[in-house]
């Protein structure tokens, strides 16, 4: 059953594979292979990111940046494709980011 309609990060959502009682264990296996951060690190990211308070990105962009922490301007853009940011809002978000590296 659907509760809420939030995007979460891959490192968000082991934590509901981690509570469902069928275990999906090769899903976790799957997604481990592509997790960088512990939920707990996802989490406090995502809330850094959010406390930015930058209106051009939303809780879509905020998910894939913490999947894929991009370590560079370039990689940044290529998540916001459709979005432009300024040289200060880019700064801002890859030095949150990388507090998790």
């Amino acid at each position: 059953m659907i509760k809420n309609r939030e995007p979460l990060s891959m490192a968000e959502s082991m934590e509901y594979l981690k509570k469902s009682e069928e275990g999906e264990a090769e899903l976790m296996a799957f997604i481990k292979k592509f997790t960088k951060l512990e939920a707990k690190s996802a989490k406090e990211l995502r809330q850094k990111l959010k406390d930015l308070d930058l209106i051009k990105i939303d809780d879509n962009h905020i998910v894939k940046i913490i999947d894929l922490l991009p370590q560079d301007q370039e990689e940044l853009n290529k998540i916001l494709i459709d979005t432009s940011l300024d040289e200060d809002e880019t700064k801002k978000i890859l030095e949150t980011v990388k507090q998790y590296k």
